[in-house]
């Protein structure tokens, strides 16, 4: 560590280089420190330091990840190339080795005294519970894949996965990547549309889903908005549904089967050979929003990605033998693909999953799941931790939260008010909080600290092993210190996206044109005198709602899709619970009146396009919306005004 960062021998003491005016450092325990992952390979590498480790992994980046696909993951048939560019910016890790992520997160597991170890701890808002042993899952992982491929399922499929937040989920996609087939899992509370445009362009054959799933007390009708999005789907054959909730649905003869029946048949063997694939073998895909409006399908690879979820989990958050891991996330986003479905298991952890609200029935279920199962290290988001301090303190602090020792935060950068709220009340002010930058597009933690990181409330700190991150203006050239610009990467990473399934050059042109030879994330961010990164939110027209990224083409595009609406626009507002909160400006059609009850109207109609995520806080209606002279909205303008702050420049807006 550099001199400022040196850890003080009082835990959780603050200090500010003596600077009242400079960010305070939050600094970790020292026996954490001493006892981390990272500080292990440190010492095993010959390095004093974390920080010293860091620079020699980016400047050495292929043979760092080169010695991470060696410990980490075992292979069928070792890779002897690590990073082929021949193609860039198509770039292929380990290409010429064989694996299959399923044979490391179960079958090496069961092989070992893990076999008979707690992989899953599952607990629902209605009280349901059931504990899977690794190989309690195993087994039912090969049972579900005889059954896929009883249904046809073949290498190289998609299988669309629409589940709630239940063990059947993490069962569906093993099985899938278990034969080599590849997942497209679609978030449980995203709408009839929203599934049927996933389905559509994955053109998966088989989809699973459940009869409901629960939520604040209220069943969500997943089989209903199944049946809705393929009336539309004819691609869709064979419906294999999970009884989750009891109530009555309707079943479709010859193309809804029961899970429960399917699994109860000689076809679901308890048998089942894992697949070997190539390094370079379609995992899955999953939709993230895009500013054209249309979702983009980013595919991920059963090698580079395993190595990199394996070992940004194993560094970032300590994770050893006796911890239980808690990621509060839903497997239908990344973090719930790489931090709860993968990276635990392939790293032999304990993990609980909770199907519903955080408070649900009261704002304390989460810290008593934490007290009853001993939670070690516990991963949620901004959004979650500011709607429980709304709460206060008396709700936490009624349960014993002493097991914790790691706490993280995802999906968004976290306020610094909140920051210290997490630390102070949910840590007791002695658990470091991993603050992770990444993305759907990039796998793993990208910007992160470690547990022998000094932190700044609201910073990311600095980038991960291995991963070469910059600032820099719109030329390319490097940002000054606290100066906006560009959040790049500079270098290739295992975990990094392939392409966009069935668009290439929709690849290129999202990620690799803006500045070229450089991964540009979308996202603005400044770094500043020690080093540290502060991430500031997107540089295009990307909301980020609670942590979850929706397009404000798509926003747009479901309010104009409504009869009385002529034109739209839709912007990201700061909001104390959310992050963001979408407004939205209309144009009605010549002859509408406009009154609350269409205003109601319009955010019930984009709820039902959408989600109830995607509902907008507010409708303006309004007659006319900047635009420049080709007939983009300005959609910054529109911002600036709403919050009241300079327009900036304004030569391009039309008169």
């Amino acid at each position: 560590m550099s001199e400022n960062h040196a850890a003080p021998s009082t835990v959780g003491q603050l200090s500010a280089h003596g600077d009242e005016s400079a960010p305070e450092f939050y600094h970790p325990p020292e026996e954490l420190v001493n006892n981390s992952n990272i500080m292990a390979y440190a010492r095993e590498k010959g390095f004093a330091d974390v920080e010293a480790l860091r620079q020699w992994s980016v400047e050495n980046y292929q043979e760092f990840w080169a010695d991470m696909a060696t410990r980490m993951v075992d292979w069928y048939q070792p890779f002897t190339t690590v990073l082929d560019e021949s193609a860039a910016p198509f770039y292929q890790w380990f290409n010429d080795g064989s694996i299959n992520i399923v044979h490391n997160a179960l079958d090496r597991q069961v092989k070992t005294w893990r076999k008979n170890k707690v992989a899953l701890i599952w607990e629902s808002e209605q009280g349901d519970n059931k504990t899977f042993t690794y190989w309690q899952l195993y087994k039912r992982v090969n049972k579900f894949a005889n059954v896929l491929k009883a249904m046809g399922v073949k290498n190289g499929d998609r299988v669309t996965i629409y589940l709630p937040r239940i063990p059947e989920i993490m069962i569906a996609m093993l099985a899938c990547a278990k034969i080599g087939a590849m997942h497209s899992v679609v978030y449980g509370g995203f709408s009839v549309e929203a599934l049927q445009t996933r389905i559509q362009d994955a053109q998966s054959r088989v989809l699973i889903t459940a009869d409901g799933g629960f939520l604040n007390g209220k069943i969500v009708e997943l089989k209903k908005i199944t049946d809705e999005a393929i009336k539309h789907s004819p691609v869709v054959e064979t419906v294999i549904v999970v009884k989750r909730t009891g109530h009555d649905v309707p079943m479709e003869q010859g193309r809804d089967i029961w899970y429960h029946e399917l699994m109860a048949l000689p076809i679901a063997s308890p048998k089942c050979e894992t697949e070997p694939v190539g390094a370079e073998h379609p995992l899955y895909m999953l939709y993230t929003s895009g500013t054209t409006g249309t979702p983009k399908g980013l595919v991920h690879t059963h090698g580079g990605y395993q190595v990199g979820v394996a070992t940004t989990m194993h560094f970032t958050f300590d994770i050893k033998e006796d911890d239980v891991w808690w990621c509060a996330a839903d497997p239908g986003w990344v973090t719930g693909h790489s931090y709860i479905v993968y990276g635990p298991l392939i790293l032999g952890a304990t993990q609980v999953m909770y199907e519903g609200a955080p408070t649900f029935p009261y704002p304390n279920r989460w810290w008593n799941i934490v007290e009853r199962y001993g939670v070690t290290v516990f991963y949620t988001a901004p959004t979650a931790i500011r709607g429980l301090m709304r709460f206060g303190e008396a709700w936490p602090s009624r349960h014993d939260l002493s097991s914790l020792r790691l706490l993280g935060s995802v999906g968004e950068p976290i306020n610094p008010e909140a920051w210290r709220w997490y630390h102070r009340v949910v840590g007791k002010n002695n658990c470091p909080i991993m603050d992770t930058w990444w993305q759907t597009e990039t796998g793993a933690f990208m910007i992160t600290p470690n547990p022998t990181t000094p932190l700044k409330p609201g910073s990311g700190t600095r980038p991960f092993l291995g991963i070469d991150a910059a600032v820099v203006n719109e030329q390319g050239e490097p940002a000054g210190d606290d100066e906006d610009g560009l959040l790049v990467i500079k270098k290739p990473w295992p975990a990094m996206l392939r392409t966009v399934y069935n668009n290439p050059d929709r690849y290129i042109e999202q990620y690799w044109t803006k500045i070229p030879n450089l991964y540009t994330a979308g996202d603005s961010a400044r770094q500043d005198d020690d080093g540290y990164f502060w991430v500031i939110g997107r540089i295009d027209d990307v909301i980020k709602v609670s942590g979850y990224r929706l397009g404000t083409a798509e926003v747009e595009s479901a309010l104009v899709s409504h009869h009385d609406v002529a034109e739209a626009a839709a912007i990201g507002l700061p909001h104390e619970v959310k992050g963001n909160a979408i407004h939205t400006f209309v144009i009605l059609k010549n002859g509408v009146e406009a009154s609350e009850d269409l205003a109601d109207e319009l955010i019930a109609h984009v709820g039902k396009m959408m989600g109830p995520i995607a509902k907008p806080e507010a409708i303006n209606f309004v007659t006319s919306l900047p635009k420049t002279r080709s007939g983009k909205i300005m959609r910054r303008v529109l911002k600036s005004r709403a919050l009241g702050l300079p327009e900036g420049d304004l030569s391009t807006l039309e008169a």
